[in-house]
């Protein structure tokens, strides 16, 4: 049975039967928990998945990183299941690349320009549908 508190939010109705009074929650109910889920799902899936991106990143702050002594990575048209055991940056030197996150319906996408974050245990599928060319390091723990 809802508390006294949470009886004027909640629309609904008591009905007697042979195991006593039931309350039973009609629509509005329902519909107000969509919304809420809706909500979390309106995140960005950055947020969600903790993917840290940079967009337009300056030729300073490539510098400064050392992203030419990276190593590079490419690849044609294709799909690619991958997971991450440490945590990845990611500098995208050409092409695009499009982010699914294991068990979702949304993707973010990532193009030239763009340095990425990539968290730990983080699992996705990659969509590349031409060319593309990154240059990539792995983290090591505690590093920023």
């Amino acid at each position: 049975m809802a508390s006294v508190f949470m009886q004027p939010l909640l629309s609904s109705f008591t009905t007697k039967g042979g195991s006593g009074e039931r309350r039973l929650y009609t629509a509005s109910t329902t519909a107000r928990c969509n919304r809420l889920k809706a909500m979390q799902l309106e995140r960005p899936l950055e947020e969600l998945y903790h993917v840290r991106v940079e967009k337009n990143v300056s030729s300073k702050r490539l510098a400064e990183l050392g992203v030419s002594r990276w190593s590079t990575w490419k690849t044609g048209k294709c799909k690619l299941p991958w997971d991450w055991h440490v945590d990845q940056l990611v500098y995208i030197e050409e092409g695009e690349v499009r982010v699914v996150p294991e068990g979702s319906k949304r993707y973010m996408s990532f193009v030239a320009g763009d340095l990425v974050r990539y968290p730990k245990w983080f699992e996705a599928d990659l969509f590349f549908n031409d060319f593309y060319q990154e240059r990539y390091r792995f983290l090591a723990y505690g590093e920023g």
